[in-house]
């Protein structure tokens, strides 16, 4: 057998390795077995780490805008950390209860800042894939936002879309909006780097 010939071989039998391997590495919005018993497992260990959950933060353009992204992974791995801090078992059935809630939909919370305690109650959000724009199946906006200590306000949003067209791997870019149309915060999204 020439050099070649078993470069060409070990070049083969690598590629059918890291093909076989199950990826973790993007979001997905319905998830295999092994996907679920790891975000059970990231949830449970969870408990022990103050790190869980940055990788479905994302920070706004804004100061103080914070989104999280609920992807079924994430969704998963917070009811087995629930379940851990209770030292409670997650059962089968509320595995699938949970994911079937979540299917077909991408929840994302934001939190924004504004300067009196009503000012989210009349913002729309649209999320960008590309040149497509994707309006909201649910959208729940603080109407009387928390007051600081330095005057301003924080409101909580729960903006809940359609996956249907959406890729894992997909960047998107999530736009709200006031009464006005005007953009009052932007959160780029990637689905790549989320599981």
């Amino acid at each position: 057998m020439s050099r070649l010939s078993r470069w060409c071989l070990l070049a083969s039998a690598i590629g059918a390795c890291l093909a076989a391997a199950p990826a973790l590495d993007a979001a997905s919005f319905t998830l295999t077995r092994e996907e679920r018993e790891a975000a059970i497992q990231e949830g449970r260990r969870s408990v022990i780490s103050p790190e869980f959950g940055g990788e479905w933060q994302v920070g706004g353009d804004g100061p103080g805008q914070t989104l999280a992204v609920i992807t079924p992974f994430h969704r998963l791995a917070l009811a087995a950390r629930n379940s851990a801090f209770k030292t409670e078992a997650l059962r089968p059935r509320d595995v699938e209860t949970l994911l079937k809630s979540q299917e077909g939909a991408l929840t994302l919370w934001a939190t924004l800042k504004g300067s009196k305690a009503d000012f989210a109650r009349l913002y729309t959000p649209a999320l960008a894939n590309g040149k497509n724009e994707i309006k909201p199946s649910f959208t729940q906006n603080e109407h009387t936002a928390r007051r600081e200590e330095d005057g301003s306000y924080t409101a909580r949003c729960i903006y809940v879309f359609p996956t249907e067209g959406l890729k894992p791997g997909d960047t998107l870019m999530l736009i709200v909006k006031d009464s006005a149309e005007k953009a009052v915060a932007r959160f780029a999204l990637n689905l790549a780097a989320m599981r």
